[in-house]
């Protein structure tokens, strides 16, 4: 079933029953004061941007949070390498997202010489106890690794350089991840290898399809928590207040958008 095509329609109908669970799911972290970390890593144009939108995109931003940092200034440079992921873990109701985490150490910076031999062996032999220090604190923890084939990132890269929809996807260190598929290979196999653990393990999401990737992914993630539907107890919405004499009746605006559609 791995290789066969979805059709659209399919596709969305699981998509919006999925997208539906994900709002019970948000409903109960409100209501049970639960805290859900998820990393996102894998191999990039594997389509983890794919399945973060379509998390988010029905639910709250004040629940659900995705967090994608950017390159550590001089500042946090001078960090402790885990401090300023640790200042996004969630408070009592929230799901952070990472696109991408601090396991960035252990695949662009080991890949690309950005952090010293010893700075990545203290990484990969200490991570396992700090995702059990988190879990220990109350944070449900889950981690997934976007696994595309090289045939199906070749079609991808191609795709971003062509479509001007996709070119701003086309970094300089997309570049050298395509170039050192090897060296990226080799490096997170020994990432999984070594923090794989019974408290925290990887979960891999076959992702040459993507959109079987998303249903996949999310539906593995609603499965990975342990929460009940909460009833929605809808308001009573009552009647408008009647205008008061001197209110006005309507907005006044000086300038409108054209509406040329």
């Amino acid at each position: 079933m791995a290789g066969t095509k979805i059709s659209e329609k399919k596709y969305e109908k699981k998509l919006q029953l999925l997208q539906t669970e994900l709002c019970q799911l948000q409903r109960y972290v409100k209501e049970a004061g639960l805290k859900v970390v998820v990393i996102f890593e894998g191999r990039d144009a594997a389509g983890k941007g794919g399945v973060l939108k379509r998390i988010v995109e029905r639910v709250s931003p004040r629940v659900f949070r995705v967090v994608a940092l950017p390159t550590r200034n001089d500042r946090e440079k001078t960090q402790m390498y885990m401090q300023r992921y640790i200042a996004e873990l969630p408070a009592s109701g929230e799901v952070v997202l990472f696109d991408r985490s601090w396991y960035n150490r252990a695949g662009v910076e080991r890949v690309m010489n950005f952090c010293t031999d010893e700075e990545y062996e203290k990484f990969i032999t200490k991570t396992p106890a700090f995702e059990k220090y988190i879990i220990d604190s109350g944070i449900i923890l889950i981690k997934y690794f976007f696994d595309v084939s090289m045939k199906e990132q070749d079609k991808r890269f191609d795709k971003r350089l062509t479509d001007p929809l996709r070119q701003w996807k086309l970094s300089p260190m997309d570049v050298e991840s395509y170039q050192r598929w090897h060296e990226y290979t080799n490096a997170y196999e020994r990432m999984i290898r070594e923090t794989d653990s019974k408290h925290a393990p990887w979960f891999r999401v076959n992702a040459d399809n993507k959109k079987k990737a998303r249903l996949n992914c999310i539906s593995h993630l609603l499965s990975r928590i342990d929460y009940k539907k909460v009833s929605f107890a809808a308001p009573d919405l009552g009647k408008r207040h009647k205008r008061k004499k001197g209110m006005a009746k309507e907005i006044s605006f000086k300038h409108t958008v054209p509406e040329l559609y």
